[in-house]
């Protein structure tokens, strides 16, 4: 019988050479790079006061992050027809296939996701940034949204 251990990642070991998306950073803690096989993927997912990421979606990998800090909007669907507000201490479940974009509406404070994934190599696919035809949410928008939740 193999030994198996438990291992830890400490914040200095996080790697940000992952897949990425414009407007946002991914850091990588559980995965193959740091010498832990798992069939899952986990990491730390910042978004910046004010930005947004680029459209994206992550082929056939299921999601659930949890927000570790900060608020969140999130939009999502063929048309970003739908769309949340998430705040510290909610948990988020995002199906595979499924076109999303995080956005910050704080001009101050970043938000901080902790990100699962249920396969072992991140997917991350960018898709153009007119994907939803344009639909058009401006900065004051989603500071009146963020304001009146």
């Amino acid at each position: 019988m193999q030994h198996q251990s438990i291992r830890v990642v400490r914040p200095d070991q996080l790697d940000s050479a992952t897949a990425q998306t414009p407007g946002s950073q991914r850091f990588a803690a559980i995965h193959s790079g740091a010498g832990i096989e798992s069939p899952l993927w986990g990491g730390l997912f910042l978004v910046e006061p004010g930005a947004r990421t680029g459209i994206h979606h992550h082929g056939e990998q299921h999601t659930i992050a949890y927000v570790l800090s900060g608020s969140s909007y999130v939009r999502w669907g063929e048309r970003g027809e739908f769309n949340a507000t998430l705040q510290t201490g909610d948990f988020l479940y995002v199906p595979a296939w499924l076109p999303h974009q995080e956005i910050n509406p704080s001009s101050d404070v970043p938000f901080q996701w902790i990100v699962v994934r249920s396969t072992s190599e991140p997917i991350v696919v960018n898709l153009s940034d007119g994907f939803w035809d344009e639909v058009n949410l401006n900065s004051e928008h989603l500071r009146a949204e963020y304001e009146h939740r």
